[in-house]
C-alpha cells in the first residue's frame, strides 16, 4: 500500500492522517497543546509546542500501521493561518511566542490605520480588511516591543512565517524559508493581484522584506524531510491555510462552490473565479489553492469562535469533561428556552470585524438549565454562519442551493440540523470530516503523481449525508431575529484602557 500523510496543524491540536488512494482514512493521530493567555484578548503559542505536537503525531501514526517512509508517496501541510511566528536564522529558535491568529492586542495600531484612511488601498491589494486578525501587526508588534529584536530583524537575522513557514523550515532542517500563496495573502502584505510581496504595504507596518519567505504554489514539490527518522527523506509538495485546503478537499473547484468549516472558529468560502473582486459587506477575498498554478480567489467570511464555544464550556466553566458531551446535554431540552449566547470572547469576526465586541450570554431565568446554555452555544455557531451566508449571497448575486460542511463540530447532527433550519437550504455533510487534511492530501498527492487530476478525485468522493430543513420558517426569522439584537448588544463593549 501506499499512502499521502497529511499533517494538519490546529489552533488547539496537531494531527496526522494517513489517506490511501481511495482518499479513505488509514489511520490518525492528535496531540493537544496548550492555550497561553498572557494578557486581556492576548492569544499565543510555544512556537517549540506546535512543532512538537505535530511531529510527535506524524511518528505515531506512522508507529501505529508500520507504515515506513518509503510508503509514503508524498506529504501534504495544513495549517491554522495567520498565527505569527519570528524566529533566528541562525539558531532556529523564535523571539516570541507564536501569535495566535485570534489575538487582539493590536487593535489601536489598527483603529490608527484605518482613522489615517490606509485601509481602501490595503483592500485593493491584499482582498482583505485592516483587523488584528492578520499577521502583519504581529509581525510589527513583536518588531517594536521585544528588546533588540527590530535591530536583528533589519539585519537581516530574522524569519518571519505564519506555521506553514515553521514547520517547512524545521522538517528541512532550515534549507527552506517558503510559503504558499494561500497562507502568503493572509499577512496584509501580499499583492493578491499582482501576485507578490508588497513594498507600499511593507513600508506602511515598517516590515523589512528580508524577514519574508519564498512564495511557492500549494501544489508543488517544496523539500524534503531531513530532520524526523520516522519521515526520513519524504518529499513535502502540499501547503495551504486550513481554510483554503478544505474547500479543496471539498472539491469546491468551480465559481459559486461554497463549504463552511466547524473548527475552532468557522470559515465560510465561496469560489469566486479567476477575477478579483472585493465584497460589499465587509466580507474577505483570498487566493485558493490552484492545481493549474494560476491565481484564483475565493470570497470568506472567518468567524473567530466556533467550535470553541464548546471548548471554553468545558475547560473554563467545566460544564463537561469532554467535548463531545455538549450535544447530549443539549438534547436535553427542546429549545435554548430564550437563551441567547454572543461567543465574541475574542471580538468579533465577519460580517462585524467589531474588535471591541465581547461575549454575552442573555435572556437567563429563574428556570434556565445546563442544557439551555449548551443549546444556545451550539446555536451560535449556526447563527454566526448564518449571518455571513446572508451577506455573501448579496455579494455574489446568487443563492446557494445547499452547504457542505465539514470540521470537526460538523460531526453534531443537532449543530447542523439547527443550520439546516436556520438557512432553509440542504446541508451536506461528507463521509470524510477531516477535509481540510484531506484537501492537503489531495495537494500532495497531484504534485507527486498520486493522483492525475480532480476528476480521478471525484470518483473516490463518497456519499454525503444530507440534513433538509424541517423547522417553521416564520419561526427562524423570529431566533434571527433575536440573535441579531444580542449580537447589537455585545458591540464595542471593549475599551482600551
Amino acid at each position: 500500500m501506499r499512502y499521502v500523510l497529511s499533517l494538519d496543524q490546529g489552533t488547539t491540536s496537531s494531527r496526522a492522517i494517513l489517506f490511501d488512494h481511495e482518499g479513505r482514512i488509514a489511520a490518525s493521530a492528535s496531540h493537544e497543546f496548550p492555550q497561553l493567555y498572557p494578557d486581556s484578548g492576548w492569544v499565543e503559542h510555544d512556537p517549540f509546542e506546535i512543532l512538537t505536537s505535530q511531529l510527535s503525531s506524524a511518528v505515531e501514526v506512522m508507529g501505529k500501521t508500520g507504515v515506513r517512509p518509503r510508503d509514503v508517496v508524498a506529504l501534504g501541510i495544513t495549517n491554522q493561518r495567520e498565527t505569527t511566528v519570528v524566529w533566528d536564522r541562525e539558531t532556529g529558535k523564535p523571539v516570541y511566542n507564536a501569535i495566535v491568529w485570534q489575538d487582539s492586542r493590536t487593535g489601536a495600531l489598527i483603529k490608527k490605520l484605518v482613522e489615517e484612511g490606509m485601509e481602501d488601498m490595503v483592500r485593493r491589494k491584499t482582498g482583505l480588511l485592516l483587523s488584528p486578525y492578520f499577521s502583519a501587526t504581529k509581525i510589527a508588534w513583536i518588531l517594536d516591543n521585544i528588546d533588540g529584536v527590530r535591530q536583528r530583524a533589519e539585519a537581516g537575522k530574522l524569519a518571519f512565517g505564519t506555521v506553514d513557514s515553521w514547520l517547512v523550515w524545521n522538517l528541512t532542517s532550515g534549507k527552506r524559508h517558503i510559503t504558499d500563496r494561500t497562507n502568503a495573502c493572509r499577512t496584509l502584505l501580499y499583492n493578491i493581484v499582482d501576485d507578490k510581496w508588497d513594498q507600499d504595504l511593507l513600508k506602511l507596518f515598517n516590515i523589512p522584506e528580508s524577514m519574508l519567505p519564498e512564495v511557492v504554489w500549494s501544489s508543488e514539490k517544496a523539500g524534503n524531510v531531513t530532520t524526523s527518522l520516522a519521515l526520513s527523506d519524504i518529499v513535502i509538495a502540499g501547503i495551504a491555510g486550513d481554510q483554503q485546503s478544505a474547500l479543496f478537499g471539498q472539491l469546491c473547484v468551480s465559481p459559486g462552490d461554497a463549504k463552511n468549516t466547524y473548527g475552532t472558529g468557522c470559515f465560510l468560502l465561496e469560489n469566486i473565479g479567476e477575477r478579483f473582486s472585493l465584497s460589499e459587506n465587509r466580507l474577505i477575498t483570498t487566493l485558493t489553492c490552484s492545481v493549474d498554478r494560476k491565481l484564483e480567489y475565493a470570497l470568506e467570511g472567518s468567524i473567530f469562535i466556533g467550535g470553541a464555544v464548546v471548548q471554553w464550556l468545558r475547560d473554563n466553566m467545566k460544564f463537561v469533561r469532554k467535548s463531545s458531551d455538549i450535544e447530549t446535554i443539549a438534547a436535553s431540552v427542546s429549545d435554548s428556552d430564550g437563551v441567547f449566547f454572543v461567543p465574541a470572547f475574542t471580538g468579533l469576526g465577519a460580517p462585524y470585524w467589531d474588535a471591541q465586541a465581547r461575549g454575552l450570554i442573555i435572556g437567563l431565568q429563574r428556570g434556565t438549565q445546563i442544557g439551555h446554555i449548551a443549546r444556545a452555544a451550539i446555536e451560535s455557531i449556526a447563527f454566526q454562519v448564518s449571518d455571513v451566508l446572508h451577506v455573501m449571497a448579496t455579494d455574489t448575486k446568487t443563492s446557494l442551493t445547499a452547504l457542505r460542511v465539514d470540521g470537526g463540530a460538523a460531526a453534531n447532527d443537532l449543530l447542523m440540523q439547527f443550520q439546516a433550519d436556520l438557512l432553509r437550504m440542504p446541508v451536506h455533510r461528507p463521509a470524510v470530516l477531516e477535509t481540510t487534511a484531506l484537501g492537503a492530501a489531495y495537494l500532495a498527492g497531484l504534485a507527486s503523481g498520486f493522483w492525475s487530476d480532480v476528476s480521478e478525485l471525484r470518483q473516490h468522493r463518497k456519499t454525503d449525508t444530507i440534513f433538509q430543513p424541517k423547522a417553521d420558517n416564520r419561526q427562524m426569522e423570529k431566533l434571527q431575529a433575536t440573535w441579531k439584537e444580542a449580537v447589537k448588544r455585545s458591540r464595542n463593549w471593549h475599551q482600551e484602557v
